[in-house]
């Protein structure tokens, strides 16, 4: 906490990357990265300068970045495949699926700048499809860190998980909200607020806006479960059930399309087992626009007091 402001520090999840994947690194030869010319942005630079025989540059090749790193793993190696999430999807997706998915190969996938952080650069760098892409293709988990925590702690389960991963990082600031020794499982959610009248599912940098969105409610007497739900495929569906059956309403909320990602993972599992009353929160199936990752989060109402509004709309419709 900043004592001069009351603000929460600020952690780039970039940062819990590296340095788990320097520390791993430096205990196990068999790390290595892969890049498409983007070491600054990857924050890579660390890595490359203790382990430069370990770090791959293949330039901007997205297609040759993925079937490197299937090379790798193929020899033995653990490859960690880094590059922006928007090119590393959409410009790799062939290789993604047929190097990596259909082959099971043990290839960790690092989806850097997701979602709209790059925001001034628009619509052709901002990557709001990509958690409906990766997760329709069989055999690649896909996870999305809620803070720095998370991101040390799921980097870490990413090294000893045997199978190709997808781990979707951005560059917003987001405040810590889980413990230093936080232990990722992959499929779990976590719940970081108890409440029975309404709950609100999010993940990457979108969970301390729910964190914040329920302080609200709080405040005028509703009490809102919030959870974490970094892991999008394997999804937890039994906590999603007590959701849907001690709440009532579900609120969800994902820097990406409302179609084919966390919000659609959701409703899979609320209308085969408990129906209940959602809304989905999201990019509406459009082409983000120029600007910021924040004012375009809040644009699409997922400010904490957007995201309280929708949650108090689902709770008078279920009256």
């Amino acid at each position: 906490m900043n004592a001069a402001t009351s603000e929460p520090k600020l952690y780039d999840c970039r940062d819990a990357f590296t340095a788990t994947l320097e520390a791993m690194a430096a205990e196990n030869n068999r790390i290595v990265a892969v890049c498409n010319d983007s070491v600054g942005s990857s924050k890579l630079t660390g890595f490359r300068d203790r382990f430069p025989e370990r770090l791959i540059n293949v330039g901007i090749a997205e297609q040759a970045l993925v079937g490197a790193g299937a090379g790798l793993a193929n020899g033995g190696k653990i490859p960690f495949v880094c590059g922006a999430a928007c090119f590393l999807t959409a410009r790799a997706l062939e290789q993604i699926k047929a190097d990596v998915a259909y082959s099971d190969t043990n290839v960790k996938l690092v989806g850097i700048s997701s979602g709209m952080a790059y925001g001034e650069l628009g619509p052709t760098h901002h990557s709001t499809e990509d958690f409906a892409w990766v997760r329709a293709i069989p055999n690649v988990a896909v996870v999305a860190p809620c803070d720095n925590a998370e991101t040390a702690a799921a980097v870490a389960f990413a090294a000893e998980f045997k199978g190709p991963i997808f781990l979707r990082l951005s560059r917003v600031g987001v405040p810590q909200l889980l413990p230093d020794n936080h232990k990722f499982e992959l499929g779990k959610a976590d719940t970081l607020r108890d409440g029975v009248d309404v709950t609100i599912i999010a993940n990457g940098v979108l969970t301390h806006r729910a964190m914040l969105a329920a302080e609200k409610l709080a405040g005028a007497g509703v009490e809102a479960r919030v959870l974490n739900m970094a892991s999008v495929r394997p999804i937890d569906d039994e906590a999603i059930v007590k959701a849907a059956e001690e709440t009532g309403a579900i609120v969800t909320c994902e820097e990406h399309t409302i179609f084919g990602g966390l919000g659609s993972a959701v409703a899979e599992v609320v209308v085969e087992t408990r129906p209940v009353l959602m809304k989905r929160l999201g990019v509406p199936g459009i082409f983000p626009p120029t600007g910021s990752a924040n004012f375009l989060l809040d644009e699409f109402g997922m400010s904490p007091d957007g995201i309280a509004a929708a949650a108090r709309d689902l709770i008078e419709r279920k009256a």
